[in-house]
């Protein structure tokens, strides 16, 4: 179903609705149809953004916590009360299935709520002294100028991740928006021109080229770079943002393994891997990517995992229980479909899918995809996948298994084990090197902490430790 809706979207910058140097058109991935056409920013804007979050930042973090809870409710009214047109520009921008987009919508109004109640627990903390000379107090204040670059696949759902703690902890912030997907971050700078937010505090741009994007975390302003994207992406920003030091926080890319033993549940298994698998077509950073199966049950798990595969909906119409949306665009869709034809060409089976449904003759739809006797030789093993694909690869010995889980080359973010014998899940879960392990099911909230370790990430979203990233630490001792 297509969308007759053409959005015109302005750049947020020091308060204000503004054009940029350039439009930039946003293509429907599920239609190929431009459903909006956006302001985009060149380095002038880019200046202007610098300087207008700079200008706020010294009022915004002296501004009290209870002013700033009393802002941030104000936008959280403000997004609930326009509920529809926020979920309704995620599904045009990026094809997301409607059912899809509550997801963003929720995690960004809990966001706003879940930090304007946290920065009030954030409290002062006295060191004793060792030989009762002085007194020592810890102390908070906010970072400074943070700038946030945000992944397509969830457009709302990591805008929130950046904009809740950052206006909790007193951070002035610039949102970087993919340019894939950046018309539901506009529709929140339009929310907060709404209610008047402070000049500076938040600034919503999408860059036209990476010259402006660099400048962003090469300027020496910005306290915190914060990022949601790939490995490569990441060792990127580093680099550009070296001109001074800064605050990272970075949730990147990963190549999840799930454990599947013999006497899992595994339905259970079956449902969760191909729901995480295939919902968002498998554009999520934590989906599984590797499916290690014990052999003994490697048969029974495998004609449930297709099963599921071929009966999950594929589409675009909102009045449907669609699960599999498009790829976000046709290069995502042919490096996706080389990776399986690499695979199959190495000696993979492939057990269902692996090319675009014969229902769509647009859209980059690639049906929901199941590979049989992967091996590490395999690119689709060493990459993460980002599309509808389940990697199937037996296993014998259970000692080795975990040196194989651990073998990702940008491993480190999650990882799942399914078995009933929760003393080896512990066991396991203490020598797998991921920052999330998921045991006999799947939760993520916008209180519980997400991060990755080695090449998938520094630092957190969500939780009370993502404060951490905005807040700077004072010692004031002082002799009795």
């Amino acid at each position: 179903m297509q969308s007759s809706v053409i959005y015109d979207k302005k750049m947020y910058i020091g308060g204000e609705l503004v054009d940029g140097v350039a439009v930039l058109d946003v293509v429907n991935p599920a239609t190929e149809d431009v459903v909006g056409k956006v302001a985009a920013a060149g380095l002038p804007d880019v200046e202007k953004a610098l300087a207008a979050a700079d200008a706020a930042k010294t009022s915004w973090a002296r501004t009290s916590i209870a002013e700033r809870q009393d802002w941030m409710r104000a936008l959280r009214n403000e997004v609930i009360a326009n509920e529809e047109y926020l979920r309704t520009c995620i599904h045009d921008e990026m094809g997301k299935p409607w059912a899809g987009t509550q997801e963003d919508f929720d995690l960004l109004e809990r966001s706003l709520h879940f930090y304007a109640e946290e920065i009030a627990r954030v409290r002062d903390e006295i060191l004793p002294d060792r030989q009762g000379t002085h007194t020592h107090r810890l102390e908070y204040e906010p970072a400074g100028v943070a700038v946030a670059y945000l992944a397509w696949n969830f457009p709302l759902l990591n805008l929130a991740y950046k904009l809740g703690p950052a206006m909790a902890a007193g951070c002035p912030i610039i949102i970087r928006p993919s340019a894939a997907t950046p018309m539901s971050a506009y529709a929140v700078g339009e929310l907060c021109h709404k209610i008047g937010l402070p000049d500076g505090v938040v600034n919503i741009l999408t860059t036209d080229g990476y010259g402006p994007s660099d400048a962003l975390a090469a300027s020496t302003i910005p306290s915190l770079i914060t990022l949601i994207g790939s490995t490569a992406t990441g060792r990127h920003l580093m680099r550009v943002a070296s001109t001074s030091i800064k605050k990272m926080s970075m949730e990147l890319g990963g190549n999840a393994p799930v454990l599947v033993y013999s006497d899992a549940d595994l339905d259970l298994a079956a449902d969760i891997v191909t729901a995480v698998k295939f919902n968002n077509a498998g554009q999520i950073c934590v989906t599984p990517n590797r499916v290690f199966v014990e052999r003994a049950v490697l048969e029974k798990f495998t004609k449930m995992v297709v099963s599921r595969a071929e009966a999950t909906p594929v589409g675009f119409d909102r009045n449907k229980p669609i699960v599999t949306g498009p790829l976000i665009d046709g290069r995502a869709w042919k490096r996706v479909k080389g990776l399986i034809d690499q695979a199959v060409g190495a000696g993979a089976d492939l057990l269902t899918g692996g090319d675009r449904p014969s229902q769509f003759n647009r859209g980059h739809y690639l049906a929901p995809t199941v590979l049989g006797n992967v091996t590490p030789e395999m690119d689709i093993y060493r990459n993460e996948i980002f599309g509808p694909v389940v990697s199937l690869i037996p296993f014998d010995d259970r000692d080795d298994l975990i040196d194989r889980a651990n073998d990702g080359d940008d491993g480190g973010l999650a990882s799942y084990i399914f078995t009933r014998d929760l003393a080896l899940a512990e066991d396991v879960a203490s020598r797998l090197r991921y920052g999330e392990i998921q045991i006999n099911g799947v939760k993520y909230d916008i209180d519980l902490p997400h991060g990755g370790i080695g090449q998938s990430g520094i630092g957190h979203d969500c939780s009370h430790l993502a404060l951490n990233d905005y807040l700077i630490l004072k010692r004031i001792s002082r002799a009795v």
